[in-house]
């Protein structure tokens, strides 16, 4: 889901905690019921208070996770030994130094290296910009950059997971993966020309296009999407999204 925003008054992308939690807890489910119960509440803790920049009470990770308060307290106090959370003056909890260290892991820290690119490529085009990765059959959107020199923009959450089978972004990770049977017609053709665009595959009304980033293996399929309603924004930049995913793989290579 995209939301529309006035991104000069927002210089970040924060989208409503409840909708954010709901998906992170519906993602984990199928893993939860298989594993522990313990590590499955301390995780869904975690998140929540990542997802709260203002930060949260006992209680009300208590709530989000669906724990009693005694409960709620002893997990927070485990995430703040780790430094994963830290408590403030106010009494409410907020991330901590530790997820930063865990964060710079994931993919040698590709996402910290990617932003300048990614950031320099919204404000030129005007237009959201986001990178994604492949992960089991799903896209993950790793980053998600959105410009402040306009108006109004499309927006998404970054962690938000959609299936491979849809959307600019998800042909363009199949087409960085090798062939497989039955793909659809248009992933061997963005194989060929290194690029391409669709309208309407995940939301309503928008245009998508996505270029993958050359990267060697084990390295995940990986690639630059960029999100607008207008098709002429869109067709208007391409050159630079393929000169910036080039510039991306030289970087991450």
């Amino acid at each position: 889901m995209y939301v529309i925003f006035k991104s000069i008054t927002l210089p970040r992308v924060y989208v409503k905690e409840a909708m954010l939690m709901s998906r992170l807890m519906t993602d984990a489910a199928p893993e939860t019921a298989r594993g522990s119960q313990t590590l499955a509440r301390g995780l869904a803790a975690l998140q929540a208070v990542a997802a709260a920049p203002e930060g949260l009470t006992v209680q009300q990770v208590a709530d989000r996770v669906g724990v009693h308060r005694t409960i709620s307290y002893r997990l927070l106090n485990t995430l703040t030994g780790f430094r994963l959370v830290a408590k403030g003056d106010d009494g409410r909890y907020r991330s901590a130094a530790g997820l930063a260290v865990l964060g710079a892991s994931f993919d040698n820290n590709v996402r910290q290296l990617c932003l300048p690119t990614l950031r320099a490529l919204a404000e030129e085009l005007g237009t959201t910009v986001s990178l994604l990765v492949a992960e089991g059959d799903q896209q993950v959107a790793v980053a998600v950059i959105v410009p402040t020199q306009v108006g109004y923009q499309l927006a998404f959450h970054e962690g938000s997971r959609h299936p491979l089978s849809l959307g600019a972004a998800g042909i363009a990770l199949l087409a960085a993966m090798p062939p497989r049977p039955g793909e659809r017609d248009v992933v061997p053709q963005t194989r060929e020309r290194g690029w391409v665009v669709t309208h309407g595959e995940i939301e309503p009304g928008t245009f998508g296009l996505a270029v993958p980033v050359r990267r060697r293996p084990p390295s995940p399929p990986t690639c630059i999407n960029l999100i607008s309603h207008r098709e002429d924004v869109v067709l208007r930049g391409r050159d630079a999204v393929l000169m910036a995913a080039h510039r991306l793989s030289e970087l991450l290579s």
